[in-house]
């Protein structure tokens, strides 16, 4: 199996970007709209941070926090974890596992130019990667 590249597997994605003046109701909405886990908050252009599901829940919901009046800007992760499109879809997958995340932002130039969520893994690349994983136990295993 060749090893596909992240650009190979974001071209064509529209991307799903805010402004952190943004309410989380309404981010919520168009991340349901468009079907997608996270949204990627942009000042300018660049990345500035990514609100997700779990951040609704965990930052908004669970902390009694009103959607309609929180900005995305307050509860969005700032501190991303990015990768290069450069790099292989395999690479993407190693850093969700290793950090649990779902979505891993591909930015090139300080700009989001995609975004790598674990619904890409339903290819080669997860049947590759779940058997790196059983190496792995095998491994830690017989030590």
């Amino acid at each position: 199996m060749g090893l596909r590249l992240i650009r190979d597997l974001i071209q064509g994605q529209s991307l799903l970007t805010c402004g952190p003046e943004v309410t989380v109701a309404q981010a919520a909405r168009q991340m349901a709209e468009r079907n997608v886990g996270a949204i990627l908050v942009t000042i300018e252009g660049r990345l500035e941070g990514i609100f997700t599901e779990r951040d609704a829940l965990v930052r908004v919901i669970a902390a009694g926090r009103d959607p309609e009046a929180t900005e995305i800007g307050q509860v969005m992760t700032r501190t991303v974890n990015t990768i290069s499109p450069d790099r292989p879809v395999l690479h993407a997958l190693h850093e969700m596992h290793e950090m649990s995340f779902r979505h891993v932002p591909v930015v090139e130039n300080g700009a989001p130019v995609g975004m790598v969520s674990i619904r890409d893994a339903l290819g080669d690349e997860l049947i590759a990667f779940e058997r790196e994983l059983a190496v792995k136990q095998a491994i830690l295993e017989i030590r």
